[in-house]
């Protein structure tokens, strides 16, 4: 039977999800055993390392990373696949597998990041939330008012829903686990090695245009969930998706950013400042206000939790509906 077939995938994803929902990542077990994200990233780091060499001219550090992302995601892949043709020759193996696949999922774990930004906020003022927000986002916190922090909270809100549930969702779906390993480990790579910098501009092209295509569509099915779960705002969600999405820098992440702005009535992204630079971006869902602060945030992680539900609905249905050919 092949290996993405609903009876080897469809069980134990939408177990998955539930348990991901529901509890997260389970820390206890993370203080005993590595997290699987952390030995991406160790792999990452090793090929960074052996591969991405000063000495070596840009065109071999680019060949080079062409061959180290196909060797990262071609090896988990593999790893996926073992695990899970061994998993399913054990007694309840497919239990095991979905406890697994919920380690590529950030349902809860992105929704109490995010959360975290808006208690500080209304417990500790300004201050408080420059110090959470520092932990999801790249921009210079300190260049943050309440505003900027609110937005930068819900812009990564956003688009961690298609990195961190739709994308290894989709690839579940379509490649079982094999294809969420192969997935954060690309999604792992862009991260660490995908950015434009001296270092990595030549080595990590590969990585960046990889990971670009992994989130292609997902990107695009979160912005119409978040639009699903707009509810009476799903109208000027879809407008907002429509009408900015393509200006956002990244070719992927205005779909979600410009849905939820258009869902919420804020205007998101705009002018930001990185390491003391100022990228002049476009506004998702111009029009909308500027000014936002903590409630915004919950209203936004109320739209996210009703996005991520109306995922597992479809996830089920598509169960249900296989269960019945």
């Amino acid at each position: 039977m092949p290996l993405a077939d609903p009876p080897f995938v469809l069980a134990p994803l939408l177990l998955a999800l539930l348990l991901d929902a529901a509890f997260g990542d389970p820390a206890l077990l993370y203080r005993v055993l590595p997290h699987p994200a952390a030995l991406l990233g160790r792999a990452v780091a090793a090929l960074d390392r052996g591969f991405n060499r000063p000495a070596f001219a840009e065109a071999a550090r680019r060949l080079l990373g062409i061959f180290a992302i196909a060797v990262l995601a071609g090896t988990a892949f593999l790893v996926g696949f073992w695990l899970h043709r061994l998993l399913w020759t054990l007694p309840y193996g497919w239990g095991a597998e979905a406890l697994l696949m919920s380690v590529f999922l950030a349902q809860r774990s992105l929704s109490l990041h995010v959360r975290a930004v808006a208690e500080a906020l209304e417990r500790d003022g300004l201050a408080g939330g420059r110090a959470a927000v520092r932990h999801i986002v790249g921009r210079d916190p300190e260049s943050l008012d309440e505003a900027g922090v609110s937005r930068a909270a819900l812009e990564s809100l956003a688009e961690n829903f298609s990195d961190g549930v739709t994308a290894p969702l989709f690839w579940g779906l379509l490649l079982g686990l094999p294809g969420m390993i192969a997935y954060k480990a690309i999604n792992t790579a862009d991260s660490m090695i995908g950015h434009r910098t001296e270092r990595h501009r030549a080595f990590g092209w590969a990585a960046a245009r990889l990971d670009d295509l992994a989130n292609l569509l997902p990107a695009r099915l979160a912005g119409l969930a978040i639009v699903g779960a707009a509810g009476s705002r799903a109208g000027d969600a879809f407008r907002a998706m429509r009408r900015d999405a393509a200006k956002h820098r990244s070719p992927n992440a205005g779909w979600q950013e410009a849905a939820m702005a258009g869902a919420l009535g804020i205007a998101l992204a705009g002018p930001r400042r990185y390491d003391g630079v100022v990228v002049e971006d476009r506004w998702m869902g111009e029009g909308g206000r500027i000014e936002a602060n903590a409630s915004d945030i919950r209203r936004g992680l109320a739209l996210y939790r009703r996005a991520c539900a109306l995922q597992i609905a479809v996830v089920a249905l598509i169960a249900l509906a296989a269960a019945a050919l």
